[in-house]
């Protein structure tokens, strides 16, 4: 209620403001009479029935100043509110299938709306109050009372209506309409409007026609009527409050912009002109009587009516295939196809066009076409992506199963190991079991490359070498016959490093061989070292390579490891290192799992730099 009160607060003070503004002899004099009349229109358009009201009771204010009676202000009062409200009823009355907006000039049909509105009341109202002039005062009326009246309704009514149609747009202090909930009888409406127009045209016509009053009084009872029934019409629809800026509304508003500082200089050249006007003889009486409209308008016709020709063929040439485009947006979701058939049959429209529009038309159809097939190709690859990495998870629950899950902890010893892959599956393994009572056998290996080629590699090679263990407890031939199967239909050249070990838990023997991986480290006295022995050659690459066997005695403990745990980089491509790694087990308390305490220390040298190797260890320590 409070808003309400405001707007028609702000429609009595601006009446009265522009009234006594423009009451000084010098605009009377340039044909500037009552302008506030053309407020009316404004005050209406863009607060509705409380702008009406407000304007209403500033002008019933106005006439009592002036001296007129009662019987003659309240059929003014009645047609000002209904001109007034009816600028508001047209502007959301949907001439067109269009959008129904508030009030804004954005382009060609908002314009040629606020411009057809602006006549039509200004038309209504001068026809009225000049029978309300003939009706009190006198019939012997010319057409000039109703061209004043005229003129400065839709002058002040064009110029207000620009500058608060723009403020509205900063402030959003519109009044918009609710749709009805009563049915619109469209036909019926069009007949009451049409019938309003036409009595109001009569009724200008019969002014130069001298009739009595009593046909003057008929017709201005009909304009009352047909008036208020018009405004009894229903809001059926419903509006968009959406604003989006355009381009053709920049154009227009400079346009319009334009439009007023040619009003402006049309005024300054009334005014200079006006002592000489006088001077002439045989001149248009309008022209002395209204020289500041009559020039004006004159000059604003020269320029407005070509300018709204061209601005329409830009508008619907130019700047509707543009917007259409710009409905692509609506269209657009991350990772989703381009509902192309509607914007598909917008752009078909402009694809013949020889022009830069028919260019565009044809490179957004292309384009949506083109996307489309993308994003069908990338569902087919996520799909694809998404069964291999079931088919991955399932390899690598095997790859898992095939490794020891618990430490062998007996009287004599503990031997224990951990391995984890740099991708889902990786081409690192190690073993442990026992082979009798006596001999546990130990083996790592590293084959080359990453994922499933690698893993493939490895798997293949902890099963052949389980086999061959049960028929021969020699490392070197072990490595011999398993070099010499791994060389044999090895079509990528793959090739894997392998040390293999057989502990005797009763003499503290460890035989082993080596096939080019790193050498282990052993702890003596306390102290770990690495351990010097035989490198050999990588497994896959030559057949028939002769392996050395080698024998230590176990003293304390051995830790076999493979390079992704040594060549694990920081963020500053900095590798963990042999050092790091000795000096990690010389610091240790050896008498502890040393797997976790390792990861930690690895993982607080490398940070969150992503690593690229897969890292596998394992121990065996005397008890």
């Amino acid at each position: 209620m409070k808003s309400k009160l405001i707007k028609m607060a702000i429609s009595f003070v601006s009446m009265i403001a522009v009234s006594f503004a423009f009451s000084s002899m010098q605009f009377f004099e340039l044909g500037i009479h009552n302008p506030h009349v053309g407020l009316l229109f404004v005050l209406g358009l863009l607060f509705g029935p409380y702008g009406a009201i407000g304007a209403v009771l500033a002008n019933i204010m106005l006439d009592v100043l002036n001296g007129f009676t009662p019987i003659q202000i309240i059929p003014s009062a009645i047609i000002s509110f209904g001109v007034s409200y009816l600028a508001y009823k047209l502007w959301y009355s949907g001439f067109k299938t269009e959008k129904i907006t508030k009030p804004k000039l954005d382009n060609i049909y908002h314009l040629l709306l606020f411009l057809s509105a602006i006549l039509i009341c200004g038309f209504i109202y001068s026809s009225a109050h000049a029978d309300l002039i003939g009706i009190f005062f006198s019939k012997d009326i010319d057409e000039y009372l109703f061209a004043s009246y005229f003129l400065n309704f839709v002058n002040i009514a064009f110029i207000f209506g620009i500058l608060g149609i723009w403020l509205s747009k900063k402030f959003d202090f519109v009044e918009t309409p609710k749709t009805s909930k009563r049915p619109l009888n469209e036909r019926l409406y069009n007949i009451i409007f049409i019938s309003l127009v036409i009595v109001s045209i009569i009724t200008a016509i019969s002014l130069l026609l001298n009739i009595n009053i009593n046909f003057m009084i008929l017709e201005l009872i009909l304009i009352g009527i047909l008036l208020i029934c018009y405004l009894t019409k229903p809001f059926a629809y419903k509006i968009n409050t959406k604003y989006k800026k355009t381009i053709s509304e920049k154009i227009i508003r400079n346009f319009l912009m334009i439009t007023l500082i040619i009003a402006i200089m049309g005024i300054v050249i009334s005014q200079l002109s006006y002592k000489f006007l006088i001077d002439i003889g045989g001149i248009n009486p309008y022209l002395l009587m209204m020289p500041a409209y009559i020039i004006t308008d004159i000059i604003i016709t020269l320029f407005f009516i070509p300018g709204i020709i061209i601005l329409r063929y830009i508008e619907s040439h130019v700047m509707k295939p543009i917007l259409s485009f710009s409905e692509i947006e609506d269209f657009i979701n991350e990772n989703e196809k381009i509902e192309s058939e509607g914007l598909v049959e917008i752009y078909s429209k402009y694809v013949n066009e020889q022009t830069e529009i028919g260019t565009l038309a044809r490179s957004y159809t292309n384009l949506i076409n083109h996307n489309n097939q993308y994003i069908e190709n990338i569902h087919e690859i996520e799909g694809e992506k998404e069964r291999i990495k079931a088919e991955l998870e399932i390899a690598e629950n095997i790859q898992a199963a095939n490794l020891p899950t618990e430490a062998i902890i007996t009287d004599d010893f503990i031997v224990n190991g951990y391995s984890h892959p740099a991708k889902e599956v990786g081409g690192d393994f190690f073993d442990y079991y026992m082979l009798d009572e006596d001999n546990l056998a130990i083996v790592i290996g590293d084959a080359s490359g990453k994922g499933v080629p690698a893993a493939i590699v490895a798997m293949i090679t902890q099963v052949i070498i389980k086999q061959m263990l049960k028929y021969d407890n020699d490392p070197s031939k072990i490595l011999h016959h398993l070099n010499n199967q791994l060389c044999e239909n090895n079509p990528e050249s793959m090739f894997i490093t392998l040390w293999l070990g057989i502990y005797n838990r009763t003499t503290h023997k460890l035989t082993f061989s080596n096939a080019g991986h790193n050498p282990p480290l052993i702890n003596e006295n306390g102290e770990f070292k690495y351990l010097n022995i035989e490198s050999g050659l990588v497994l896959g690459i030559m057949e028939d390579f002769d392996f050395i066997t080698e024998e230590m005695t176990l003293a304390e403990e051995i830790v076999i490891y493979t390079d992704g745990i040594t060549d694990a980089n920081n963020e500053n491509n900095e590798m963990y290192g042999e050092e790091r790694l000795l000096n990690f087990f010389n610091e240790f308390e050896h008498n502890r799992d040393l797997i976790r305490p390792l990861l930690n220390d690895i993982s607080s040298f490398t940070k969150d730099a992503e690593q690229y190797d897969d890292m596998t260890l394992l121990y065996l320590r005397k008890k």
